[in-house]
């Protein structure tokens, strides 16, 4: 049955800290709505309130623990306007945005080439297809996301299961990530989005290390 991936659907912010697919699902859910419009004052209140005042991140937390913290904070302290000029500012232009946050471009230098072919096909083999009202292509970074959230959370296991999980992630993600995490760093001015890319490469990075070990 074909099933319709859609960019920017509700997200519930689960608990990093936990290893359960729900969480990991969550995770990719979350990244996918940055990415694919600035968050909202709602979301932002949301993630907020994922810690308590006052808690700060502890020498000993985990290296993802501490990035979520960073990401609290600036959801915190700074509005849905703000993060909606930012966004627009670097990732939205007629032209060329600041930061591309397609795969093709990373992995083949332009936009639209083999690498959105390769992500078409293997979504065919899903029986997956992009919303009507989508307008970023497949190899959208927040596209991706949703893939990985569907090939988690899933109810077919003929289709959402660790060996597509893996695939899907080695082919059409894990090539370029860490590229696109490095063109928002490298933009001094882009301070909200700089906790949100280093979440972004922490948690993948923890997934291509637990794909390697299986």
């Amino acid at each position: 049955m074909s099933e319709q991936i859609k960019e920017g659907t509700s997200t519930e912010v689960g608990d990093v800290g936990l290893p359960e697919d729900l969480a990991r699902a969550d995770l990719y859910g979350l990244i996918a709505r940055f990415f694919h419009q600035p968050p909202d004052q709602e979301l932002l209140d949301q993630i907020a309130a994922s810690i308590p005042d006052g808690e700060e991140a502890k020498p000993e937390d985990a290296p993802l623990a501490k990035v979520w913290h960073s990401v609290v904070e600036v959801a915190k302290h700074n509005p849905a306007t703000s993060w909606r000029e930012e966004f627009d500012r670097n990732f939205i232009s007629v032209g060329r945005p600041n930061v591309i946050l397609n795969g093709s471009f990373y992995m083949a230098g332009h936009l639209n080439e083999k690498p959105l072919v390769e992500i078409r096909r293997a979504l065919e083999v899903y029986g997956l297809e992009s919303a009507e009202e989508v307008t970023e292509t497949e190899d959208h970074l927040s596209a991706l996301c949703e893939v990985m959230r569907y090939l988690i959370a899933g109810d077919d296991v003929e289709v959402s299961n660790l060996t597509n999980q893996r695939t899907f992630f080695n082919d059409h993600i894990r090539p370029w990530y860490d590229e696109l995490c490095n063109a928002i760093e490298d933009i001094a001015d882009m301070h909200l989005y700089h906790p949100v890319a280093a979440l972004t490469r922490e948690f993948l990075a923890i997934e291509g290390q637990s794909f390697d070990m299986i």
